[in-house]
């Protein structure tokens, strides 16, 4: 994971998104011997030398100003989280890896998800592993798993494994490459932050052998927070349903969030909904 969290690699991924047209460069006859911008182009823009931005590629020891950072940013079209990004991956400094504490979902915060009732509901760590989920959430997303599952830190349900790597999981997204492009954008946001968490290098290196879908989304290094957004999804119970997945980060748990599962009122996914909650919480025979 090392390798690929360095400013030059996130550098090189980005101006390989871009064309000339694209940055208000002419776009001059003949064959192009690069896909994207070339370094010097990108240097032209940011207004800083080719030897300069070429050091800053191939992350050799240059510092890069905020006003520097600021001006790459600009000069590849950076939004808002990719930017964020590009200041932690500058920041960084050689750490070796460390296997951090387990993590767990303090008493508050399963008070909070049983507080919402019928609605779907998970907590997540910071991997996105699930450390606690309601029968609604669990129902909807793994019903084909343990429901006791996230209480043994050892057979945990990790929600991006499950996604590349669980066929009833991966079945169960309609839209499985863009819920894919959205996983991985945020996962690789949070190894940005946290490029010392042995745990999280890991599960970005199985991940990275045995699934190359998943390899080619990370070696694109795009850059984004799992916020809100919808779904849609092939329930084996349910059938189809459209929902939004919606992520709020518990502020007294850094790392960890509440992930609640909402449908358009009055929709037939909201029936489906509903039919599947009080199917959960029906006791086990």
């Amino acid at each position: 994971m090392a390798d690929s969290l360095h400013l030059g690699a996130f550098l090189q991924a980005r101006r390989a998104r871009l064309r000339p047209a694209d940055v208000g460069l002419p776009v001059l006859p003949g064959r192009r011997r690069v896909t994207g911008l070339r370094r010097e182009e990108v240097a032209q823009l940011a207004g800083v030398s080719v030897s300069y931005y070429t050091r800053l590629e191939q992350d050799q020891p240059v510092r890069a100003s905020d006003g520097v950072l600021t001006a790459l940013a600009t000069a590849l079209r950076l939004d808002e989280h990719e930017r964020a990004h590009v200041r932690e991956l500058a920041a960084r400094r050689p750490r070796p890896l460390r296997r951090p504490p387990a993590e767990r979902a303090d008493g508050l915060t399963r008070d909070l998800l049983r507080s919402v009732g019928h609605t779907p509901a998970l907590v997540l760590g910071r991997r996105a592993d699930v450390l606690a989920w309601n029968a609604p959430g669990h129902a909807l997303l793994a019903g084909h798993l343990d429901p006791a599952a996230p209480d043994r830190p050892a057979d945990r349900p990790n929600l991006t494994r499950m996604l590349f790597l669980d066929p009833h999981h991966r079945d169960l997204y309609a839209d499985w490459d863009r819920k894919a492009r959205a996983v991985v954008g945020h996962l690789r946001q949070v190894a940005g932050r946290h490029p010392e968490d042995a745990l999280l290098a890991s599960l970005v290196g199985e991940l990275s052998v045995r699934c190359p879908e998943f390899t080619a989304l990370w070696n694109d290094h795009r850059v984004r927070p799992c916020e809100a957004d919808a779904y849609r999804l092939r329930h084996p119970l349910v059938g189809e349903l459209t929902i939004t997945q919606q992520v709020l980060v518990l502020a007294r748990a850094p790392g960890q969030s509440l992930v609640l599962v909402t449908t358009e009122e009055g929709s037939r996914s909201a029936d489906a909904l509903g039919l599947l909650a009080d199917h959960a919480s029906r006791p086990a025979r």
